[in-house]
Order: C-alpha cells, then structure tokens, then sequence
C-alpha cells in the first residue's frame, strides 16, 4: 500500500513538471518495459523502443486519468508503441517467413536443464514477428485474443492460429525436432 501511495505522489509530480519524480517512476518500471520490448521485438532495437515509451509517457502523462494504476497505463502505452514501431519496421521487411526457414535459421539449444529460462527466450526470440508478438502478448502477459486483434489490427481467428503457430516453432526449437 505505501508503493501505490508513494507511486501516485510521484504520478501527481510529475504531471505538475518535476523530473525527479518521473526519474522515480522510470526507475520503478523500466526493466518491465524493457523485458516486454525485448521480448516482442527479439531485437537488439528494445533499448529503444524502452526509451522512447519513456519520452512518450512523459509527453502523454497528462492524459493519464488514474482510472488504472499507472503501471497497467504504462504497459499498455508500452504495448502500442511497440506494435506500432513493428508495423513500421515491417513495410521495409519480408513479412513472409515460413515454418522451414524458421528452422534451417534455429539454433538447436544447447542446455536443457539450468538454461531452460534461457533457451526459452532464445526461442521466443527466433520465431516470425507476428507470431512471437501475439505470443508474448497472449501467453505471457496475458492479454485476451479480442484486445490483442484489436491493437494489431487483425481477426480473433488471425491471432489465434498465430499463436498456434508460434506455440508449435517453439515446441520444434526447444524439443530439438523438425
């Protein structure tokens, strides 16, 4: 309770223009964000993308209402930014990568017992940016198909069956089996 407490102060000063309050709140919630960059990305660009929810909060922090508690409002800024920093970086890409190039590019693990943690955030970090997107954002922060099509504009099924496939790349990698 004193966290919330202390977080809201530092929310309501740094609304009024006090950096070393937004410092605080950086501080606070930075590794999350980043976590979530690095995971949706797969990229050494997640430093980034981190940095410029940051700038993008600050900008934005008058908009936030309070109605959530800041860090569910950050991540879900963190979210959309991140979306749309892929889609702009996926007009210059081959969005088109098919299950067996996936493989032939996958590095077989190396450890399975004390670097499971690891070999899964390899793998993660190896599968189609559409599909490791809506895997992140479905398996591991849990947000529901509807919400996830909705941001990325594209059908339930659509990330559904995405998520089916990433779910299958993943079991291929990390089992060692085409």
């Amino acid at each position: 309770m004193e966290h919330a407490r202390a977080e809201d102060d530092d929310v309501r000063r740094a609304t009024a223009g006090d950096p070393a309050a937004f410092r605080r709140l950086y501080e606070r919630h930075v590794d999350r964000i980043h976590g979530l960059a690095l995971r949706m990305t797969g990229s050494a660009a997640a430093e980034d993308l981190t940095q410029e929810v940051f700038i993008r909060a600050w900008e934005r922090l008058g908009s936030f209402r309070g109605d959530a508690r800041f860090g569910t409002w950050l991540h879900r800024l963190a979210v959309n930014h991140i979306l749309t920093a892929r889609r702009r970086l996926r007009r210059h890409e081959d969005r088109a990568v098919s299950s067996e190039d996936f493989l032939a590019r996958a590095e077989a693990p190396t450890r399975r017992s004390s670097g499971a943690a690891v070999d899964l955030e390899r793998a993660i970090g190896t599968l189609p940016a559409g599909a490791r997107e809506i895997f992140v954002l479905y398996d591991v922060e849990g947000y529901p198909h509807k919400e996830i099509a909705d941001a990325m504009g594209i059908s339930i099924g659509t990330s559904k069956s995405q998520l089916h496939r990433a779910r299958m790349l993943l079991r291929s990698y990390l089992h060692g089996s085409p």
